[in-house]
């Protein structure tokens, strides 16, 4: 990952501003931060031999239409942008899975599935 060149507009002993740009920039560094620590402790507990139960409502939401990558993305705490970064897919594209726009690929589903380290069948669509 590069640094960002981040150039402050004013400093003072308690405090630093910064452009609206540059704080963007350091917010979505922190949520792919907070997404990568998400995805490595469950592999980190799938590895440790746990297995996983998932919540009654992850369940009725898929039951009551919502797209499974969804669900199951919310679930894990990823945004749609960290779930595409992890699985190797371009955002618009898992956009488009959720949506129901376009099916996924398999290579893609498979991608997207171990990103969420779930088994690949519970995001096929029933």
């Amino acid at each position: 990952m590069n640094a960002l060149p981040i150039t402050p507009i004013a400093e003072t002993a308690d405090s630093v501003t910064l452009s609206r740009a540059d704080f963007e920039a350091l917010a979505d560094l922190v949520t792919d931060a907070q997404d990568l620590a998400d995805a490595e402790a469950v592999k980190a507990r799938l590895a440790a031999g746990e297995t996983e139960a998932f919540p009654f409502e992850v369940a009725e939401r898929i039951l009551d239409g919502e797209h499974p990558v969804t669900v199951l993305r919310e679930h894990r705490g990823f945004t749609a942008r960290g779930l595409a970064e992890a699985a190797g897919v371009a955002p618009s594209y898992l956009s488009e899975i959720e949506n129901g726009k376009k099916p996924g690929s398999f290579d893609a589903m498979a991608r997207i599935a171990g990103a969420l380290q779930v088994p690949l069948d519970l995001l096929v669509r029933h």
